[in-house]
């Protein structure tokens, strides 16, 4: 039987290894590299080239080479590589067939067959685009893994007969998971995961970019925003500088004939301290606080309860974070695995299960869990009223998986014959501030009173992470399913809204936003419920993302008059 490998397909950097007498094995590339560049570019001859050499090329050729890609994944976004568009599926397939080509000419086998790591909270539509890029680069994905996941069977392995309870923190180049899990005599249970697929290194890379960028331009008068190759060596300079303040309190970064100031060649020249540099991310780390947080409530655990915590992802090895984490959670984490190989490790181990080189019944077991809520709009009744677009749960977040979970819907009409069926992944109460993935019309309803006829919905979440949607009218047996294209789904951003007081304009909207939020708790909103919710998180997502007075001003109008109308109804 053929060989499966396990490849980590990372932001900043992407790796392949097999288990190999029972161990996971990193296969280095052509270059006896075990960690690849996750970078694709076009040569002088016009042909693809990834991993090291395109990284090499970065500078002298920024319009013919793409980086981080990563973050694009499941949305209708492209990129521009010599004048032509790809989407981050292309682009990620060519990283693939890299790593493959290199597997194969290592192994003396043709690889066709794969388990591809992603992060825990990545969406239904990105996990769908990663194993299109799978398919794009000619292979079987086998298996999409989370993670932390992966993380957790690298350690497990070593560790069969352990009994603890386990948070993983994982901190890359472009995406944050947490998760936590039990570890018992062999068998790894994953409890509840959470994330911000919008933090990584390439984030601190960026505060530590800016911050340069706005002291150059304030000594030189020079705006180098759009200079791509001046931006680019910015970079790779700053990358440079973050790695050595791990290890040093300072850093030299010089970046000579930086570019030209009345006609004169100019450098940057700056001493960076770590504190600096530290100063400049504090608050981005500090925002991981809600993650682990949320990861444990849901897991119904407190820190205490954490008997062991390991770091994985590059951005780990920041002094900053492991200050923060034992700060955190009170206890220091471990160096167990390797921050930057155990994901893909891991990978290989869950390619051994499944190629039945390890065995579940003396080796090792993996349970994992869906990261997000699943569900379909649905017409509601709060205080005997109809409320349209409410969010009706179908599979919770954080259920072990694979699940199929079931609900029964009445129509709603008098002699309705069809229904459609849309379905959302989120969190908010209004079907429609959650993420749309797709939706489907299921026909041939036979005419009957409202309520009289019934529906049921089926959702079917599996290992690696996809969702299959049925419904089926009850009294004819008649099924419909849920048809979605694993491209151009666009995801809505989640934004975190803690702090949102400390928000600049946030005084003007915190009395409104209380007093709103008195009357959802205490029921005296009814069936105004789910709509003032939908406005007050939006109020409060305007003002971190720094939303325009007369839009803010407008939703704080709308919750105003909803309140305006109850307080008349209760003064009747």
């Amino acid at each position: 039987m053929s060989s499966i490998v396990g490849i980590d397909l990372g932001t900043s950097t992407s790796e392949i290894a097999v288990l190999k007498d029972g161990k996971p094995f990193v296969i280095p590339n052509d270059l006896g590299e075990f960690i690849t560049p996750s970078v694709v570019g076009l040569d002088d001859d016009g042909r693809i080239i990834a991993g090291r050499q395109a990284r090499d090329q970065l500078l002298l050729k920024p319009d013919n080479t793409v980086i981080e890609v990563k973050r694009l994944m499941g949305s209708d976004t492209t990129v521009t590589m010599g004048g032509k568009e790809y989407t981050p599926q292309q682009i990620s397939s060519y990283i693939l067939s890299y790593l493959l080509a290199c597997a194969g000419k290592y192994l003396g086998e043709k690889i066709e067959r794969a388990v591809i790591t992603v992060p825990a909270y990545f969406s239904d539509w990105q996990r769908r685009a990663t194993v299109e890029a799978g398919q794009l680069a000619g292979i079987k994905v086998e298996r999409i893994i989370n993670e932390p996941t992966a993380a957790a069977l690298d350690y497990g392995l070593e560790h069969l007969q352990e009994c603890r309870n386990i948070l993983i923190y994982d901190l890359g180049g472009g995406t944050l998971d947490v998760t936590v899990l039990e570890m018992f005599e062999g068998v790894l249970d994953v409890k509840a995961s959470s994330g911000n697929n919008q933090l990584g290194g390439k984030d601190f890379d960026r505060r530590l970019m800016n911050y340069l960028l706005d002291r150059f331009t304030a000594k030189w008068q020079v705006d180098l925003s759009e200079d791509k190759r001046a931006l680019m060596r910015l970079k790779e300079a700053v990358e440079k500088c973050k790695i050595a303040l791990s290890e040093h309190e300072e850093y030299q970064l010089i970046i000579p004939f930086f570019t030209t100031s009345g006609g004169n060649p100019v450098s940057l020249e700056e001493t960076v301290s770590r504190e600096l540099f530290e100063s400049l991310i504090k608050d981005l780390i500090d925002s991981t606080a809600e993650q682990i947080n949320a990861a444990l409530a849901d897991a119904q655990l407190s820190a205490a309860d954490i008997d062991l915590i390991l770091l994985v992802g590059g951005s780990t090895r920041i002094p900053y974070v492991r200050r923060f984490i034992e700060k955190a959670l009170g206890q220091s984490p471990q160096a167990l695995v390797d921050p930057d190989l155990a994901v893909v490790r891991g990978a290989a181990v869950q390619a051994g299960i499944i190629n039945n080189d390890l065995s579940p019944e003396k080796d090792i077991i993996i349970t994992d869990v869906c990261p997000y809520t699943l569900g379909i709009s649905v017409l509601d009744f709060v205080g005997g009223f109809p409320v349209t677009d409410a969010y009706d749960v179908i599979i919770p977040r954080n259920v072990t998986i694979p699940v199929v979970k079931e609900k029964i819907y009445g129509t709603v009409a008098d002699n309705q014959t069809q229904v459609e069926i849309n379905i959302y992944q989120g969190e908010n109460r209004k079907a429609s501030q959650n993420n749309f993935l797709g939706k489907f019309m299921l026909k041939g309803i036979p005419p009957a009173p409202a309520f009289q006829e019934k529906i049921s919905v089926s959702f079917a979440y599996d290992l690696n992470g996809i969702l299959q949607v049925e419904g089926k009218i009850i009294s004819t047996g008649k099924k419909a399913n849920l048809v979605i294209e694993t491209t151009g789904a666009k995801m809505q951003k989640e934004v975190d809204l803690d702090g949102w007081e400390k928000a600049p304009h946030a005084r003007k909207y915190k009395a409104i936003l209380r007093k709103a939020a008195r009357m959802v708790e205490s029921g005296k909103a009814g069936y105004y419920a789910i709509e003032m919710e939908s406005l007050m998180r939006k109020i409060k997502e305007g003002l971190v993302l720094g939303e325009t007075k007369e839009t803010l001003d407008a939703w704080k109008e709308e919750l105003h008059e909803i309140i305006y109308e109850l307080t008349e109804e209760s003064d009747v």
